[in-house]
């Protein structure tokens, strides 16, 4: 071990005593920051090929390259292609909950570092990284903004320009949970859109939209079609976690 070494270690060696890292799912203690204990390591489920080319769907089995799901065929969407880290169950629930309604904002760069490996086809692609946006009064109730904080922690871990404030969100619409499909695409009809003076920084640019879960879609397709109206070249969607169907879960026959 050489001196550089030796020096590194020793000025690390005090804030571990004194700042200890811990798991980022219960909060044990754990040997590095930004891991997980062995407890919580079981409960993540990475999203892995084989997976829908436009959705990101996982397959059970290989069903060859460049194949799509039903889902995409069926309705296709405006992004270009979606991705994400982790099945949204267990300690990834919790530690997306925990990012959201806990104040967790110092989980967000380890969540990008799971996210940038699962797009790492999007990032080399892209021109710049963009969050899916809170409205002004939902902003300063929660203080921050959850997707902005994954977003921005992509944007300095890739070297890709950061967008935080080209896409708005300009009305206050009902949170998401609990309505049907139907009654999503109505509640979010108008909510985004790019003011014209900024337009110039999207105009036929490849972009990388973030936000935090990926439920049923409706948010990040509502946002990538205020985006490309705006004049981006192409969107893709990157979230941290996926909610799918249950035959999914942890515990599940097939694996992802």
């Amino acid at each position: 071990m050489d001196v550089r070494s030796l020096a590194s270690q020793a000025v690390r060696w005090p804030a571990k005593i004194l700042f200890p890292p811990v798991c980022l799912g219960c909060r044990n203690l754990v040997g590095e920051p930004g891991t997980l204990c062995p407890d919580c390591w079981p409960g993540v489920r990475f999203l892995e090929r084989p997976w829908c080319e436009v959705m990101g769907t996982p397959f059970a089995h290989e069903m060859g390259e460049g194949v799509v799901s039903a889902e995409a065929i069926a309705d296709p969407p405006p992004f270009k292609r979606a991705r994400s880290a982790v099945l949204y169950e267990g300690v990834p629930q919790r530690m997306a909950r925990s990012l959201k309604f806990g104040d967790r904002t110092d989980l967000a760069p380890w969540m990008a570092r799971w996210m940038v490996r699962a797009g790492a086809e999007l990032v080399t692609e892209a021109d710049a990284v963009l969050p899916v946006p809170l409205h002004r009064y939902r902003f300063l109730a929660r203080r921050f903004n959850q997707s902005a904080e994954l977003s921005r922690a992509i944007a300095r871990q890739t070297g890709l320009r950061h967008l935080a404030a080209v896409l708005i969100r300009r009305q206050s619409t009902r949170p998401q949970v609990g309505l049907t499909a139907a009654e999503r695409e109505t509640n979010l009809s108008g909510a985004f859109t790019v003011p014209p003076h900024l337009r110039p920084l999207i105009k036929n640019k490849r972009l990388i939209l973030v936000d935090d879960v990926y439920t049923t879609g409706t948010t990040v397709k509502t946002a990538t079609r205020a985006l490309l109206a705006a004049g981006a070249g192409s969107v893709d969607v990157l979230t941290f976690a996926r909610v799918l169907p249950k035959d999914f879960a942890l515990g599940g026959v097939e694996t992802i």
